[in-house]
């Protein structure tokens, strides 16, 4: 039985439509004009709407994934939790790995965002979708989770590429911060105006080694793998989709996006049909 309360799906939604809304439709600022960070880096800055002191690389991309949010993560976090409250796996797992998302997305926000009004907005957000994920872990029977999965179900398959997801996004994050390091230059570019590197640091600490472990864990048919891998690979569709409409909104502004442009969408592809197939080889809820 899920366990996860209504009343913090309820609040999450509410908050997340504030958020991205505001996102999406905040327009007041001075408009773009240049910074100068403490490294002495001339940083162009966005300088409109809610995101007026971010880059004016960055900020579209905050947008872009606003967008995402809103008509892509909202709608599955409440189709999915109405399918689990009605005892459904599959709907536990959607559940989950979109919880997931709320949960990584506005963390990032809240450490990666530069301060606005919507600050405490983003705390209460990070706050409920922890608690709400944790309480939908604590739905599933872990332990029997392995006979819950037809036979034929393709595991072997989702955590190999659980496992290179990890190196791929590994190595594409590690050609950013090691060769200044090598060289001398210490500050990797792209660094801008922030102190860190947020994506890569949470990325190369936190979210990466939950998913080479969920996909060795998988690969063992370990109850855990069969916990971790199918939510970590909703999460990661949810991401993947994100991620891809940043990248777009990269070429929008005219700068280049890298390998980003083939990576991510071609992670995107498997991560998706990595869930189809998971949920599809789950036996009748």
């Amino acid at each position: 039985m899920v366990k996860t309360n209504g009343l913090l799906i309820a609040g999450i939604v509410l908050l997340s439509l504030i958020a991205t809304l505001t996102g999406i439709l905040s327009d007041a600022g001075p408009g773009p004009h240049t910074y100068t960070s403490i490294r002495g880096e001339e940083v162009m800055i966005y300088g409109q709407g809610i995101y007026r002191h971010m880059s004016e690389e960055l900020a579209p991309q905050g947008i872009a994934q606003d967008f995402v949010t809103l008509f892509l993560g909202i709608p599955l976090l409440l189709l999915s939790f109405f399918k689990a409250r009605k005892g459904s796996l599959k709907g536990l797992y959607l559940l989950t790995g979109t919880l997931g998302y709320f949960l990584v997305t506005y963390l990032f926000y809240l450490a990666m965002g530069t301060y606005s009004k919507l600050f405490l907005v983003y705390a209460a957000l990070l706050g409920m979708s922890f608690f709400a994920f944790v309480q939908s872990l604590l739905s599933f029977e872990v332990e029997r989770l392995p006979t819950r999965f037809k036979k034929e179900t393709p595991v072997k398959m989702a955590g190999i590429f659980l496992i290179v997801n990890t190196l791929g996004i590994s190595l594409l994050w590690l050609s950013v911060v090691v060769p200044p390091l090598l060289d001398g230059s210490i500050y990797p570019e792209g660094l801008d105006h922030f102190t860190t590197l947020i994506v890569q640091g949470f990325d190369l600490g936190l979210l990466l080694p939950l998913a080479f472990v969920s996909g060795w864990l998988f690969l063992k048919r370990r109850p855990l793998g069969f916990l971790g891998a199918p939510v970590y690979l909703v999460f990661l569709s949810i991401l993947m989709t994100a991620l891809v409409a940043k990248v777009i909104a990269i070429m929008m502004g005219g700068a280049s996006a890298g390998p980003a442009i083939v990576i991510i969408p071609l992670f995107l592809v498997f991560s998706v049909v990595s869930v189809m197939l998971l949920i599809k080889g789950i036996k009748q809820d």
